[in-house]
């Protein structure tokens, strides 16, 4: 398999994802950025101040939690236990093939002093190894910006139930915030970017602003499907559409660029696979161009499908021992919802064989939308603009003055009319 993403089942919004880069863990389950050497408390040396204005997270030893150092568990999601019935595994768990499991991460900033001691930077990941085995690891991960240790990991180990081998799929807008304040009542989404980068999490927001005591303390958890290994393969590459370029797993465009891609079944059974259908789930920055589906195979050579491959799926016949299919089509980079920046496009192929077990691989498409900046507003002064609220208007200028022959000059009515106008005069040039 040329990808970490590789043969990921999908069933009912299911994704595979890249694992992130998680800090090694040699011999124990959890560990910390200090080495693994953090210490454990007491709820009853937290309540005396033993860490003063430190920030720790996840330390306590006989917390409400149990020991917070192990602060990653799983279970099974059958759909008939209750909540409240449910147990957790907090090591290891046996799989069962098709089976769903909910892993779940606990976060307590262990200081006792609330708001005058908030974790800062909170960001929780979990990462899922896409390898194929009989025992597999998810791993969470907390960082923050202010705490210390600033990193703490914890795992679950996956076993299948007769030692075959399988993998973990994710759960696509699985990842789930739960606490008493933004995440109450159900909770709240969080982004799929959980199962790679990692995402903040927060107690009045997700701003990454975790406050100390149990009052403020998180639940973050996602779902998975444990999935055993079939007998195809897929593959999914993309390169810029008119060009002679090598397909690879990403390609750099703009808005407006077309990209070709392509996806590639082969058949690694002993036997024929039957019903063998394909579709693409393309993100909404991504625009199937009709007409663009080409079919390849051993006997057909570019043939034009219909346009079903990003609705239906398409359906390609069977195929025999060693066969394989290529389908190649077009699109066009949109900008529907881009971000200010960088944005990763991920486009995912699923091949299924008799509408059971389903595939998946994608490839990315790389885009920058670059933002105007909104100019900014000068901040208005009582020089820049004299008549504002609160401005002092200057005195009006003194008229001159020239003594007996001034007075005599002014008897006048012609000469009053002089003066008067010269003082208005005076005074709009003041007001300009």
């Amino acid at each position: 398999m040329k990808k970490a993403l590789k043969t990921a089942l999908y069933a009912s919004a299911v994704l595979a994802v890249s694992s992130a880069t998680f800090s090694p863990v040699a011999v124990m389950a959890w560990g910390d950025s200090d080495g693994n050497s953090r210490k454990s408390y007491t709820i009853e040396e937290i309540d005396s101040g033993v860490l003063g204005d430190n920030i720790v997270l996840n330390s306590i030893s006989n917390s409400v939690a149990g020991d917070e150092k192990n602060f990653v568990s799983a279970r099974e999601l059958d759909g008939k236990t209750k909540d409240t019935e449910a147990v957790w595994s907090a090591n290891e768990i046996t799989v069962e093939d098709g089976k769903d499991y909910i892993v779940s991460m606990y976060v307590h900033n262990n200081n006792p002093n609330g708001t005058k001691a908030v974790a800062t930077g909170v960001t929780t990941t979990f990462a899922i190894d896409q390898s194929s085995a009989s025992e597999l690891k998810i791993q969470g991960q907390i960082d923050t910006d202010n705490a210390s240790p600033k990193s703490y990991w914890d795992g679950v180990i996956f076993k299948s139930k007769d030692g075959s081998n399988f993998h973990l799929d994710f759960y696509k807008d699985s990842g789930l915030l739960e606490n008493n304040g933004i995440g109450k009542n159900g909770g709240v989404r969080l982004d799929d970017k959980i199962v790679t980068e990692g995402v903040k999490i927060g107690y009045d927001a997700l701003d990454g602003r975790i406050p100390g005591c149990y009052q403020y303390a998180s639940y973050v958890s996602i779902k998975v499907k444990a999935v055993y290994d079939t007998n195809f393969t897929v593959n999914k590459e993309v390169r810029m559409a008119g060009t002679k370029d090598k397909f690879g797993e990403s390609v750099d465009a703009k808005v407006g660029d077309l990209v070709e891609f392509q996806i590639t079944y082969e058949n690694t059974s002993d036997g024929v696979q039957k019903g063998v259908t394909v579709k693409d789930v393309m993100p909404t920055n991504l625009e199937y161009q009709k007409g663009t589906t080409k079919l390849y195979n051993g006997q057909i050579n570019g043939l034009t499908a219909e346009d079903t491959l990003t609705t239906d799926g398409l359906q390609i016949g069977s195929y025999e021992k060693d066969s394989v299919a290529v389908i190649r089509y077009i699109a066009k980079v949109v900008d529907n919802d881009l971000y200010c920046g960088d944005n990763e496009l991920n486009n995912w192929a699923q091949v299924s064989i008799n509408g059971t077990k389903v595939l998946q691989d994608n490839a990315i498409v790389n885009t920058n939308k670059v933002c105007k900046e909104e100019p900014k507003d000068e901040p208005k002064t009582c020089e820049t603009n004299p008549e504002m609220e609160g401005c002092k208007q200057p005195d009006p200028e003194v008229l001159p003055s020239t003594g007996a022959e001034f007075i005599g000059s002014a008897l006048g009515a012609g000469a009053l009319t002089t003066v008067a106008g010269y003082y208005i005069s005076s005074r709009r040039k003041l007001n300009r």
